[in-house]
């Protein structure tokens, strides 16, 4: 793991420290720059920590994690609250879209999005239930898709993620409501990141794109920012359980 603090500030009445894996581009980088606005401390976490530096956002401490690794993704965010105090909010947002069939899709492609997409978010929720349930506040959301409830041709895999995904988040936040704690589901249809380029098939990269201007524009990674930003902002006391959004020509 390796960390950088960026424009570092001190204030008074500093706000709650929010965490964003997959933080590099596309919904995590959305986010980080609405939620810095808004003036909380932030942890950026991804594998390009570059990108996450180039932001140049304050008060953020920047690092290279996979989420994958529960070591260093536990020891990234020690550190952040150490600095800036206990994690307010952690979007578990790092996410692997690799489309195929699965009669011939390598199972190296399953392995890779089922350690992304549900143990790093295992783990993301695991390093801070402990301390938000003990303080008795705190929000966790959890990035899955409309694939999280419903069917698609070449995302068998992918589906299992996210399927997993909402049920882990539903069956946790039912655990942790006493405690006056909030897990959240945002699942969004087709939106325009670096998602698909994930894919390694072409035939199926250029039918999901043919899709994609079938319907004409699709979501932007500030309308799914948006959606979290509103969630987030309700009163403690209210859990927006789960926010489903996508473009209105989206059908299935």
């Amino acid at each position: 793991m390796t960390d950088k603090l960026s424009n570092s500030v001190t204030a008074a009445d500093q706000k709650g420290l929010v965490v964003i894996t997959g933080a590099s581009s596309g919904i995590g980088a959305a986010l980080a720059k609405k939620m810095s606005a808004a003036g909380h401390p932030l942890l950026l976490l991804a594998r390009r920590v570059e990108r996450l530096e180039a932001l140049g956002l304050k008060n953020c401490l920047c690092a290279k994690v996979d989420v994958s690794d529960q070591s260093g993704l536990q020891a990234a965010i020690a550190k952040a609250v150490e600095r800036f105090g206990p994690v307010d909010l952690l979007v578990n947002n790092a996410g692997v879209m690799l489309l195929g069939d699965v009669a011939n899709q390598q199972a190296s492609e399953w392995q890779q999005m089922f350690g992304v997409n549900v143990l790093g978010l295992l783990n993301g929720m695991q390093a801070v239930l402990s301390d938000m349930k003990a303080n008795n506040r705190g929000t966790i959301v959890n990035i899955s898709s409309i694939a999280g409830r419903k069917t698609f041709a070449n995302h068998a895999a992918y589906c299992g993620t996210k399927f997993a995904v909402h049920g882990l988040t539903e069956n946790i936040r039912e655990e942790v409501a006493d405690s006056n704690v909030r897990v959240i589901t945002i699942a969004p249809g087709a939106v325009e990141t670096e998602l698909l380029s994930h894919t390694s098939s072409q035939e199926i990269i250029d039918g999901y794109e043919a899709w994609k201007t079938e319907m004409g524009n699709v979501l932007s990674a500030e309308d799914v920012a948006n959606s979290i930003l509103f969630a987030y902002q309700m009163p403690q006391n209210v859990c927006v359980r789960e926010i489903v959004l996508a473009a209105t020509a989206q059908q299935p």
